[in-house]
């Protein structure tokens, strides 16, 4: 795939499962973990860390989508978890986005990001929260193009490859859900 824009001819967005994905994943993490701030992480996960996290993916109800090429190969995934493990922010979820190394700058982050926005109004989501290493300007623009705004940052925030990291924090606010309950 060229760096220009993916066109839909050459990719499918697919719900990924731990039987056929967990490997495809593992590899996209284990990536930015070795080698960039995208992951505030040092070791590289193991197979038995992705049993984990699909597991609680499963148990919480929280999309894993993926995106796959012609030939099935999986170039990247987006998902969200729990922001904070408070009963009030029910409805607020801190997402993600990975793309293989050699898929990178195609376009995929804004069409799982889209997919990901969808699904979360869907599931009655009201905000969604990204945590971006502040000097990951792709990122940044992706989220400020898709309607997130800069919510703050965070300085100094992580430590690694021997220097400071600051975290910043863009959050979309959908309208949904239309009858939020507390409890």
């Amino acid at each position: 795939m060229s760096q220009s824009e993916a066109t839909a001819t050459e990719f499918k967005l697919i719900d990924c499962n731990e039987t056929e994905h967990a490997a495809a994943i593992l590899d996209i993490l284990n990536d930015a973990i070795l080698n960039s701030t995208a992951l505030y992480d040092y070791h590289p996960r193991t197979l038995q860390n992705m049993q984990t996290w699909f597991a609680n993916k499963r148990e919480q109800h929280f999309p894993v989508l993926g995106i796959i090429n012609k030939a099935g190969k999986l170039l990247g995934f987006a998902s969200w978890g729990t922001f904070r493990a408070f009963p009030a922010y029910k409805y607020t979820v801190e997402h993600s986005v990975y793309i293989h190394p050699e898929h990178r700058g195609c376009g995929l982050s804004k069409i799982l990001m889209q997919a990901l926005i969808e699904k979360a109004k869907q599931q009655d989501i009201h905000v969604m929260v990204g945590c971006i290493d502040a000097e990951n300007s792709a990122s940044i623009q992706l989220h400020q193009k898709l309607g997130f705004t800069h919510s703050g940052t965070i300085q100094q925030a992580g430590f690694k490859f021997g220097r400071w990291l600051d975290a910043a924090f863009y959050q979309l606010t959908l309208k949904t859900p239309l009858h939020p309950q507390d409890g």
